[in-house]
């Protein structure tokens, strides 16, 4: 597994790559994007189409993402970024790195979903993957995987890479107190393996060498249903958190009215089917999904006070887990 240092090693060598081809390209919109890859190249080719603006995108873990944004604090390429964590925008307000920005296509975005300086692309929920064919009994709750029955059985996706994994280790953080962490320490001694990004920890339960993975991004393994893979997204009843994928434009960017222009896409009824046919939840409340919504899951208490928990979080888990 990468550590944080290799990451942000990889992506500063990536960077300076990038950053030779985009001088080239100065009048292009540069969009920095935690996944899905194919709903940001849909995304972008539909603004393309029909502002004539060019879109460079960057697509990569949420881990990744804001490695190279702390790598590139004195030459900044981003236009706009596109998260997996709210959290993580949370963090960027803070530091003021965000231009304050409200769309008028965001009227039908729940206010929970929405601040003056981002708004959600799109909302996933995190749930348990489980392989119907795994002769293990179908997880009801978290606390299941820590049973005999998922010894050895079980992978996390990294939080430190994934942003939306993030996310669930602050919901259950603050749903549940120190109890979350006595969990991590029963899922760690039951022999749960952190497997890198989303993708890396569901692949074994894909192929059967595991049973379940805890807390993966749900809207990846409904594409995996779709196309027959015998797997099943459970909600557990003890709750779980949803992750909306805020949208926000850098105070430093040098095209500040196409990446307005950008949010008002995303939030176009054009855009917002394209996150629908993603198996995201829209952002927007009047477009129809494909999936199960908020109203059909059962959620973690928020924490009402606000503020960025991700450093001290993300430290205690790697240090639980010994990364």
């Amino acid at each position: 597994m990468p550590s944080l240092k290799s990451v942000k090693t990889g992506a500063i060598s990536a960077m300076i790559l990038t950053s030779a081809m985009m001088m080239n390209d100065a009048e292009a919109l540069t969009v920095y994007t935690a996944g899905p890859g194919s709903l940001a190249k849909s995304l972008a080719a539909g603004f393309e189409k029909q502002t004539g603006v060019k879109v460079n995108i960057f697509q990569a873990t949420t881990g990744k993402v804001m490695a190279r944004l702390e790598a590139e604090q004195a030459n900044p390429q981003a236009d706009v970024l596109i998260s997996a964590s709210w959290d993580t925008a949370e963090d960027l307000q803070q530091r003021g790195w965000l231009l304050p920005y409200q769309s008028p296509n965001a009227a039908n975005v729940p206010a929970a979903f929405k601040t003056d300086a981002y708004v959600a692309q799109g909302i996933s929920a995190l749930g348990i993957v489980w392989n119907t064919n795994s002769h293990t009994p179908e997880p009801k709750t978290w606390q299941d995987l820590t049973g005999p029955a998922f010894k050895d059985q079980v992978t996390t996706p990294d939080p430190a890479l994934s942003g939306a994994s993030l996310d669930l280790l602050i919901g259950l953080q603050n749903g549940e107190g120190e109890k979350a962490w006595q969990l991590f320490d029963q899922l760690k001694a039951n022999g749960m393996v952190i497997s890198g990004p989303n993708a890396q920890a569901v692949t074994p339960v894909l192929q059967g060498a595991k049973a379940a993975v805890f807390g993966a991004v749900d809207y990846v393994t409904y594409n995996n249903i779709a196309q027959g893979e015998a797997v099943k997204v459970i909600f557990p009843e003890n709750g779980t958190v949803v992750a909306p994928r805020p949208m926000m434009i850098l105070k430093t960017s040098q095209h500040a009215a196409d990446a307005k222009a950008f949010i008002d896409y995303v939030l176009s009824d054009e855009g917002q089917q394209q996150v629908a046919k993603a198996w995201l939840m829209p952002a927007r409340t009047d477009i129809k999904a494909q999936r199960p919504l908020i109203t059909e899951i059962k959620l973690l208490p928020v924490n009402q006070e606000g503020g960025s928990e991700r450093a001290a979080v993300l430290k205690r888990f790697a240090t639980l887990f010994g990364q």
